[in-house]
Order: C-alpha cells, then structure tokens, then sequence
C-alpha cells in the first residue's frame, strides 16, 4: 500500500507542478492484484480508449495491458489537441478501474437509506426492476411515473442507450436540460444561430487572448500549450475572473471584476470602441444586423464611470483593454462556463459576443468569441432512438426540470412521479437543494441508480446496478470543444459483474417480454462492437475522413473545415447574420439587444455571495472519491479574504458554518487574498468519506437563459448569498 501511494504522491507531484501543461506518463502498480500465473509467455497489448467525462479536452489514451490488467494510461501522440499527455485525473485511471470501492454486483437496500444491503443476482435485479414497471403501468395505465435522471457523468455515445431503455418501455418522464451550460448556449445562438468555436488549437495563432470566467490550467489542461505557444509568439493573455486563479497567475494581466458584472465590463469596452471609432464598420455593414441599435443603447445608456463602477475594474484598465482588444487582430475571447451561472449570465454571454463581432474578429483565424460546440456530435444515437410499445398510453415523454428536479419531481401530478431511474448522475451530492432532493427520493416508491460507486444516491436507492468503467466496454467519444474522435476499445474484460448500459436494456428488455411479451421494444442481444459501427453515417465519416469507421482503430480523426468559426459567415440565425438586435431573444422574453441586467444583490442578512467553482482533482463527484486523490487533498475548505475573516474572528483552519435560509455546511477556513473581502469561495465535489456538499445551500434559482436549446434555463449557482460564523 504504501509502494503504491508513494509511487502515485511522486507522480501527482509532478502533475500537480504541471496541472497547466498536461502531464507526461506515469506508472501504477496495482495493489492486491495477482498477474496471472502458469499460462505461458506475459501477454501484452495497447488500446485506444478515450476519457468521457464531462470536461474540455475529452483526452485520447492509449492503455497498456498485460496479462490481462491494466498497467498505465497515457495520452495519444496521434490527437494533435492531447498531444501524448493526460490530467492528474486521467492519471489516476488505472485507480478508477480497480479501486476496492466499486461496485461489483447488483445490490438490494433493504430500507433505503439504511445501508443494508445485500447482494442478488442480476435475474433477481431485473425480475425486480421489471415488476415495479408493470406494476406501475398496470396502476396509472403509462408509463409516465417512471423519471430517468441522466447525464454528463459518461459522454461515450452508447451510453445513450439508457435513453434507449426508457423509449423501449414506453412514454416516461425525463430530466431535461443541462445544468452546466444553458445560459450561454441560448446567447450564442441569439446571436450566432447556434454555438461553434474554432478549433483551439489555433489558439496559438491569437495576437490577444481574453480568458473570461474560464480556468483552463485545472479544468482544459492541454489548451494552456496552445495558449503558451501564443504567448511565446508575442500574444498578450488577460484574465478576467472574481478569483485569482491558476491560469490567472500564467497570464500578463489579472483584472479581478466583481462577480456578474461581466456584462457591464463588456458593454463599457464597447463604449471605449464606439467613442474612438474602433469598431469594424465593413465587417458590421457586411454580416451583421442591428450594430446601429446596439450602438444607440450604449451611447444612450452606457459610461467607463457606470461600468468602473459595476465591475470595479478602474476607468483606466477599462479603456487599456478596449484599445487594446480592439487594435489587435487576431484577438480571441473564450467565455467559460462559471461566467454563465448568473441570473444575468446569458445578457453577460451577449455583451461579451458583441465586442468580437463590433472589431471584426469573428472568422478570423485565432480570433472569435469561443464558448463551445456540438458540430461534430452528428451520430445516429442507435442506442438511444428505440420506439414504444405498440399501444403505449401518451403522445411524448414528460419533461421534468433538470435544474429544478426535487420540486418538480415532488410536485407533478396527473401521474405523480413514483420511480427514478439514475444513470451518470449524482443528484444527491451535485444538485442545488440537497435536503429537497432527499426528501424527493424518499418519496419514491422505487429507485435504481447504475453506478460505479457507492455514492450519495446510491445511499437513497432501492437497487444498485454495477456499471463498467470506459476500458471494459467499447464505444466513440467526440468533444464539446475540440474536434477529435476517439474509438474507445474494451482494453479488458469486465471486472466483477459489471455490465454497460447498453448491456443492462438488453437484460432487462428479456425479463419484461419474459413477464409481458411486447412490454419492452430494446434488443435483447447484440455485439457491443458491431453496435458502435451502427453509430456511424455517411455525413459523420466524411466529415471526419473516415471511409469506415473501422479506420479509427488507426487513430482518432478530426473533423475537416473546423479551424475557424463563422469564416465564411454561414451563421445559423433566421437573418443568415450575426444577430446584434434578436427577435428570437425577444420571443424568449429577453430583451432583443445585448443590455445589461442587473445582477443579484446580497441581503443584509446573507452578505457574502457564495462561489462554489469546480476543484482541480475532481469533476463533479468524480476522482476526488478515489483513495489516491485523498492523498493529495483529504480534506475541502472554504477560501475567504483575510480581511473578512478577521472581521468575523475566523482563523487559519478554524472550523466555519458557512449558512443561509436553506442549509449550512461546516468546513475549515483556509484564509487567501486570491478571493475578494465580500465573496467566499467552496469547491463542488464529493469526498467519499465526508459528509461535505456544497449544495446544501445552493438554491434552484433559474439563469436568464437556456430554455430555448436545452428546454430548460440553467440555475444561478454562483448567486448564492450566504453568512458565515466561527463554530
């Protein structure tokens, strides 16, 4: 044990020291595993898998097997966007397969909560699961009262077959919406038709790079090469953030802005641009519409003293930042996720798109307003596209608020919802309104989550189904950012009685037709590979060069004409321009122009505003669980100013209740002058062993945007207004 962990620190060391470059391979033996014996010469073999987490740089990996175990991941040379590294996450893999904390078989909770369970077989797993639908079909006479609850917890394309089981059994309810990034999604496609960002890796053609409300160095590793090779071109890289950041201290300047008031920032370089004539009239004239508009409203309403204010960003740095911005081609702003998660985020999202169209620089090479893609996700989702029953009850699936899930669960009627199905979830641990979430699962009459661990859902579930990780079951990754495919190959059998999703609507297709023939439309069997081929469709392959999609088991492949957003001003939107004045915006109750709207204030009785961003050994309630990442950090904490602390007694490492009307969490001070005097800080994620969740006091408020794409608006996680006390 000690070998192992020591040999993991040594490397987490150096990844930690390279979290902004990616890391080189690392090496992990595996404790309590036995090579296998007696069989003759050792057998080795590398495969292409790919990480399907919810993150940037969805990495291409190739893993080293021998005898059957896996010996060390490493990044693919062949995908010029990893190039040959992975994160301190990825590193720890290995980890994640073989970890004693799996689950290894299908489980019973007898009384959920309780923690009493005990194994079953997957015939008694199925034969369960597959009586309380009938049963449930039988009562309300749909299958509307079962609730699947998925997401980004696996982004592999089969993955979508949990969708698939849901269809196959009949109109169900679904958490829609995305709580991730809505907000700025709606914006961009205000705006642009739909969100497409140039390829990052021409980043390191940028003369000036904004980073806004983004941390690339811990959460989009292998886009900080690109964004040095920038800067050893000449470029200069200015970080906009409320928190002093990682990638802030690599950049030549930090501008600390007041949380939510991006906007306002944003509008008042526009004003600098529109007073000094530094705008792009041709480009405005030749692909815009509504530039008149918008410039009428920020000379009408808009000064550098108004948005100095708002911000607290001086006159000064405003008007160096606007000439600078404006002057230099190619200039590239990636907007980042947290930035969004305001009740003005998606407006922000607007103001700061419209400062790349006003000088020009969208579909420029190494310019843009860069936020995200879905381009190159053009697949045929056979997994997932099942049909009902014959002579199913209902027209269409029911939509229940991902973002506001325990109150819609809780509040739907006419059927009510009395089954969860979890899948790539951790509700329990990541939605906002923790105490309204139990109470929900309580109320069910049965719950089943699939899942790699015994983690807070699990707790509050009836049924626990044992799910394979990415390296025991075969399946194609694509990214939200760059524009790489990656064959993920099943590099060794499945451990335990794990089985995919896919594998699980097969199984549990058979016991429903076994009960009530016709009952379930989900093959029954099939090849798991020949299933990753029936994915593929003449569009996809050419896009991405592929004449079969047999020919990724060369390689990954990147999707063909994606180096530059918007060069040929293709946009998406009803006009065919970019859309500065939106009549689609003002259908969705915004207003039609890039405006300010005020962001949300503090109470006098919570006065510190709550930010609760992603930790750097996590993603969501994923790796930081794992016994090796406990050993880099074992303990979360709530960053706060030192200023603030002294001004509530709090100390270094004092335990604190950080609280508001919903909830409170206790955690130990960690005093920093990276956060501002009026803002703590805490990091989302899930410590196996520690009763720490941070949503204990975020509360379900609605973005301004999101509906429109996703169905749903996003949550204002970071307008979280709190107080705190010494315990």
């Amino acid at each position: 044990m000690n070998v192992k962990r020591r040999t993991f620190l040594k490397g987490a060391a150096v990844t930690g020291a390279l979290i902004g470059l990616g890391s080189t391979q690392t090496e992990f033996p595996f404790q309590g595993l036995m090579k296998a014996q007696g069989s003759g010469e050792s057998k080795k073999a590398v495969f292409q898998n790919a990480c399907p987490r919810n993150c940037y740089d969805t990495c291409s990996m190739l893993t080293t097997v021998e005898d059957g175990v896996i010996q060390f991941v490493e990044g693919n040379p062949q995908n010029t966007y990893t190039n040959g590294t992975v994160c301190v996450k990825g590193n720890v893999y290995p980890r994640t397969v073989y970890s004693p904390d799996r689950i290894k078989y299908p489980m019973r909770q007898k009384g959920r909560g309780t923690g009493n369970w005990e194994r079953i077989s997957w015939d008694e797993a199925y034969t369960e699961i597959a009586e309380n639908i009938l049963k449930i079909k039988k009562e309300y006479g749909s299958t509307l009262p079962i609730c699947l609850n998925k997401y980004s917890g696996n982004f592999e394309i089969m993955h979508y077959g949990i969708e698939g089981t849901m269809s196959s059994l009949g109109y169900t309810s679904r958490a829609t919406g995305t709580p991730c990034w809505p907000a700025g999604i709606d914006a961009q496609t205000f705006d642009f038709g739909t969100i497409v960002n140039s390829d990052p890796e021409q980043m390191a053609k940028s003369k000036y790079i904004i980073l806004w409300g983004v941390n690339p160095a811990w959460t989009g590793v292998h886009s900080m090469n690109f964004i040095e090779q920038a800067k050893a071109n000449g470029a200069k890289v200015v970080v906009i953030d409320p928190i002093l950041t990682n990638t802030a201290g690599k950049a030549h300047e930090f501008i600390q802005i007041k949380s939510s008031t991006d906007g306002a920032l944003a509008l008042g370089m526009a004003k600098y641009i529109l007073d000094n004539e530094l705008y792009d009239g041709q480009w405005l004239a030749n692909n815009s519409i509504g530039y008149k508009e918008f410039f009428g409203y920020v000379k009408n309403n808009i000064t550098l003293e108004w948005a100095a204010e708002k911000t607290g960003v001086r006159v000064e740095v405003i008007e160096t930042l606007a000439r600078e911005y404006a002057t230099t081609k190619p200039a590239n702003i990636w907007i980042g996720y947290g930035m969004q998660r305001h009740t003005n985020g998606g407006q922000n999202v607007r103001a700061i798109d419209a400062l790349a169209a006003i000088t020009g620089n969208v579909g420029l090479e190494g310019g843009g307003a860069n936020y995200a893609q879905l381009d190159s996700w053009g697949f045929n989702y056979h997994a997932m596209v099942h049909p009902a029953p014959e002579g199913s009850e209902g027209e269409a699936d029911r939509a229940v608020n991902m973002n506001n899930f325990a109150a819609d669960v809780l509040a739907a009627q006419d059927p009510p919802i009395k089954m969860l199905w979890i899948a790539g979830r951790n509700p329990v641990q990541q939605d906002p309104e923790t105490t309204l979430i139990k109470k929900a699962f309580r109320e069910m009459d049965f719950v089943v989550t699939v899942d790699l661990y015994m983690n807070k859902t699990v707790e509050l579930s009836d049924i626990v189904l044992p799910a394979t990780t990415p390296f025991e079951t075969p399946g194609v990754n694509v990214s939200y950012w760059h524009y790489w495919m990656t064959l993920n190959e099943r590099a060794i059998k499945p451990l335990h009685e794990t089985k995919s999703d896919v594998e699980i609507a097969m199984g549990l297709s058979a016991k429903m037709n076994e009960l009530e023939s016709g009952s379930c439309t989900y093959p029954t069997s099939g090849d798991l590979e020949e299933w990753v081929g029936k994915e593929f469709n003449d569009t996809i392959l050419e896009q991405f060069g592929l004449e079969k999609w047999e020919d990724l088991k060369n390689g990954p492949a990147k999707m063909k004409n994606k180096e530059v957003a918007w060069k040929d001003g293709d946009f998406r939107t009803p006009s065919k321009k970019y859309e500065l004045y939106s009549e689609e915006a003002e259908k969705f109750g915004h207003h039609p122009l890039p405006v300010y709207v005020e962001e949300m204030k503090s109470t006098e009785e919570f006065p510190y505003r709550c930010i609760t961003p992603h930790w750097k050994l996590s993603i969501h309630s994923q790796f930081q669980d794992l016994d090796w990442m406990e050993a880099i950090s074992d303990k979360p904490f709530v960053e706060m100013h030192p200023d603030l602390a002294k001004r509530n007694n709090i100390n270094e490492g004092d335990l604190v209740k950080v609280y508001n009307e919903i909830g409170y969490v206790t955690v130990q001070a960690k005093l920093t002058k990276t956060v501002q005097v009026e803002e703590v800080v805490m990091y989302e994620t899930w410590y196996k062993n520690l009763n720490y969740n941070v949503n204990y006091t975020v509360k379900a408020i609605p973005a301004d945007m999101g509906k429109k794409a996703t169905g749903m608006p996003g949550i204002a996680f970071h307008d979280n207004f709190v107080n705190i006390e010494k315990v």
